[in-house]
């Protein structure tokens, strides 16, 4: 018997107001439960419309264990199915996208189902006749939604619904898709994929966690920024400099930039400003935005430059920048990274180029300043085990009050984006 599946007490007693025991990073059982209840409850990203744009377009993908695929269907919608054939539960699709055609077959004994997850064919149907065969189809996830592109899915039966769980946070997609003249998205080349040796969490809390980037990132963008030093002052910057630079600014510029938390978990950091506000304008871009919205409302878009949005617990999102990062949780130790690219429709290839430098810069497998992270991650992960200290602190800034309102905004420093996620971990982690 584990020491919390059968001890809700015990379990949500791992979370207080301001620290949290290590177990949530470290513990298998806790990890096991995570899975079968918080990212089950929870609304998880699982893709974008944009990569199925033809019937029979899917994408594979694996959530709190469960094999998924997403297929566009012959009337332009999208469904969310089991990736189990109803025979003997072999996954049907391997690939991880790819067309169907207009059935999905499986690679065992050739059961056909249709794209909406029907039942289309049996081989020898006739040696089941008199038999308990029901002529199920594949399962389908009833709680499916796909807002401004992004799909999402809620794998329990029970849970809140997609707008309750969301609720205002989704104003970060918003200002994402309508960074495009026409207000659409589409994903672009391929995924940059790297796996973690940390705990899931580690990589979400501290995308909000301003209290590091000077520190952890001197060796890679505080190096950048001495070389640029040298240089005159008038200068105009390499795109890679405006990129790198700004990753060290001191603990008073991340203080102004601000967080705010909404609830279950999601919420941003750089509410007055942020690392991304002082890029070089794309005189072609603005104007193309002025004629769009009208030069009040492109200027309001432009303008919302939020550093990273938590969608909590699976999406991240730099909609000043273009790109998505995704968390897939392996194990308690191991954590799946995927970064995807945007392009802005109607927008100059000059905006895409840029998101493709940060990714590569910053998200990529080969990136320098994502490399400083990942030492931080497992570094963590690592020392977690030693004894003597088994909380985590999460004190900074710290104010009782805080757990009465539904949207907070604080100093950009505080570690308010992490203390709510955890109130989401206890909400969503309660025995049913």
């Amino acid at each position: 018997m584990g020491r919390y599946r059968e001890n809700p007490g015990a379990l949500l007693r791992l979370v207080e107001d301001d620290r949290v025991h290590r177990d949530v990073y470290t513990d298998p059982e806790v990890f096991a439960l995570e899975m079968e209840r918080l990212w089950s409850r929870s609304w998880v990203y699982l893709c974008h419309a944009s990569q199925l744009p033809a019937a029979g377009d899917f994408v594979t993908l694996d959530v709190a264990g469960k094999p998924l695929l997403v297929v566009r269907q012959a009337d332009g919608g999208i469904r969310v199915l089991m990736n189990r054939c109803a025979h003997k539960g072999t996954k049907l699709v391997s690939a991880p996208s790819g067309n169907a055609g207009k059935t999905l077959r499986c690679p065992y004994h050739a059961w056909t189902y249709r794209l909406d997850g029907s039942l289309a064919m049996i081989p020898l149907r006739e040696g089941y006749a008199g038999t308990r065969m029901n002529e199920k189809g594949l399962a389908e996830m009833k709680h499916a939604e796909v807002y401004r592109g992004f799909v999402f899915a809620r794998l329990s039966e029970s849970g809140m619904e997609f707008n309750e769980f969301f609720g205002d946070s989704l104003s970060s997609i918003d200002f994402l898709a309508d960074r495009s003249p026409v207000g659409e998205l589409e994903i672009t080349g391929g995924c940059l994929r790297y796996l973690h040796n940390c705990n899931w969490k580690m990589f979400v809390e501290n995308l909000n966690d301003t209290m590091h980037p000077m520190i952890v990132h001197a060796s890679s963008a505080g190096t950048a920024k001495r070389l640029w030093e040298k240089e005159p002052a008038d200068k105009p910057k390499p795109m890679a400099v405006e990129q790198f630079v700004p990753f060290v600014s001191g603990y008073q510029f991340f203080d102004d930039m601000g967080v705010k938390a909404y609830p279950h978990g999601h919420g941003f950091s750089g509410v007055n400003f942020s690392i991304h506000s002082a890029y070089s304008p794309i005189r072609e871009y603005e104007e193309a935005m002025h004629r769009a919205y009208g030069e009040e409302r492109a200027k309001h878009i432009l303008g919302t430059v939020r550093h990273n949005t938590i969608y909590y617990p699976s999406l991240t999102i730099k909609g000043a920048i273009q790109s998505i990062r995704v968390a897939r949780p392996l194990a308690a130790d191991r954590t799946l990274i995927e970064s995807w690219t945007f392009r802005l429709k109607g927008a100059p290839d000059s905006l895409l180029a840029r998101t493709v430098m940060y990714n590569r810069l910053i998200n990529s497998p080969m990136s320098v300043v994502g490399h400083d992270d990942l030492h931080a991650y497992r570094s963590i992960q690592e020392g977690l085990a030693a004894d003597g200290n088994e909380w985590v602190n999460l004190q900074r800034n710290y104010d009782s009050s805080e757990k009465e309102k539904k949207e907070i905004v604080a100093n950009g420093t505080s570690d308010l984006s992490m203390r709510n996620q955890f109130r989401a971990w206890q909400e969503l982690m309660a025995a049913e």
